[in-house]
């Protein structure tokens, strides 16, 4: 699978909707989808292209609102820094079906 650009839309396998890419580069790409039982809450899977996974954020308690375009950009430049990573207790390999 190659580079996602930001607004690609993204299925995975065993999930019926996509998810929005809201943020990337060449390595990573934070995706959303709406949740829509609670208003202006979203899921969100982040894609690390080079471990080939996709999963959380390693913060115990998520300090990243990933509704905000702002936070989301931040989180893309601390996966850059190294300073957050993909967990690694909560990820699956990486699964993309489809991007339109």
């Amino acid at each position: 699978m190659g580079r996602l650009n930001k607004g690609d839309k993204v299925w995975f396998a065993n999930k019926k909707k996509p998810y929005k890419v809201r943020a990337c580069n060449d390595r990573f790409a934070i995706c959303t989808q709406p949740y829509n039982l609670k208003p202006q809450t979203v899921i969100y899977t982040i894609v690390d292209f080079e471990r080939n996974v996709r999963g959380m954020d390693n913060y115990v308690f998520g300090i990243y609102d990933y509704y905000s375009d702002e936070d989301c950009e931040q989180a893309l430049q601390d996966l850059i820094s190294g300073e957050m990573e993909v967990s690694y207790r909560s990820c699956v390999e990486l699964d993309i079906t489809k991007v339109k």
